[in-house]
């Protein structure tokens, strides 16, 4: 569907001004896309985001100061999502040997379950991208990339 008809707005000021709202509408497409998913398993996509940078992390301890470095949303408040995290028994965090003004996270081993349940929704909403071959996908990702250095 074009974005025209998405919004029913028939002209735009120009090619860049389509180009940033059709951005923002995909983007809050597949947000609502994954979100729906996420909150059957109890998750806000900043907690997701917290998750699979701990899984990434191959049960290497990390500091919130390093998630919060990696997060998608940069406005995320690192602390208040590991300390959600934690009371789901999700992650666990551990005073830093080397310095006790920071804590180590590591994901537990059920973090790591719920993240395997996860998997095939995230990829079943990952299909829709199919729609791009993946020679496509790579310009996309290629073109967003230059926008945003500046």
């Amino acid at each position: 569907m074009s974005i025209e008809s998405a919004i029913l707005q028939p002209h735009f000021k120009s090619e860049y001004h389509k180009m940033a709202i059709n951005i923002l509408y995909t983007a809050g497409w597949l947000q609502t896309l994954n979100n729906r998913v996420l909150k059957t398993f109890g998750l806000t996509s900043q907690q997701y985001n917290v998750l699979r940078i701990l899984r990434g992390q191959k049960g290497k301890a990390i500091s919130v100061q390093a998630i919060a470095s990696r997060m998608l949303d940069q406005n995320s408040n690192a602390s208040r999502l590991i300390d959600k995290l934690v009371d789901k028994n999700l992650l666990t965090r551990q005073i830093c040997l080397n310095d006790r003004r920071q804590a180590d996270i590591l994901i537990t081993q059920q973090g790591l379950e719920l993240l395997k349940e996860l998997d095939s929704p995230i990829e079943e909403i990952q299909g829709h991208f199919k729609n791009l071959s993946e020679e496509e996908a790579q310009t996309l990702n290629l073109l967003l990339d230059k926008l945003r250095n500046d």
